[in-house]
């Protein structure tokens, strides 16, 4: 066995010493310093959960249209709360696009692609956390429409995306349109 155990340390020890003949100790603080500024970055990317919206939309869609609440905003079912995890602001003082007085929109949010029932068409709509103040406690939504389990952060709302902000607290959510799908 010990013998087996020598010949990895010898190998290993050749193949280090080739790599190091090769390669500078400049390269590898370069490489180290992209890959660690590539990681702090990668959080602050806004997020796009577009991404098979067809078939979980038509069933929306057909449900949409049979249930007048999905025509009140402040109601769950509103067809901009397809992807909408948190507390409504507009039950917190604020509205359905700004958040409450004393709060702070999130520097990061999520994007859900969501279907409007009165003209059929899809739109990105982006949900930012309200941050600077204590959670609101009224109105809780909470549609997971298309939702991943953690590991994929963009396609994941159940983050406090109050992480970029000076302020961790999170208070409320809105709901901004951004474009059509």
């Amino acid at each position: 066995m010990r013998w087996f155990l020598d010949l990895i340390d010898r190998a290993t020890e050749r193949r280090v010493r080739q790599v190091a003949h090769s390669h500078g100790r400049r390269s590898l603080v370069t490489r180290l310093g992209v890959a660690l500024v590539g990681g702090a970055v990668l959080p602050m990317l806004p997020f796009d959960r577009s991404g098979q919206f067809g078939a979980a939309h038509a069933a929306g869609a057909a449900k949409a249209k049979s249930n007048p609440v999905a025509d009140d905003p402040t109601k769950c079912e509103y067809w901009r709360y397809c992807a909408f995890d948190g507390y409504l602001c507009s039950c917190c003082g604020g509205s359905l696009t700004q958040c409450p007085p004393g709060t702070e929109a999130s520097k990061v949010s999520w994007v859900g692609t969501c279907l409007n029932p009165t003209d059929n068409r899809q739109y990105l709509i982006s949900y930012n956390d309200c941050c600077g103040k204590a959670s609101c406690g009224e109105c809780l939504c909470n549609n997971n429409e298309r939702e991943r389990p953690g590991y994929r952060l963009g396609v994941h709302n159940d983050i406090n995306w109050c992480m970029a902000n000076t302020s961790l607290m999170f208070h409320c959510t809105t709901s901004v349109i951004v474009g059509v799908a």
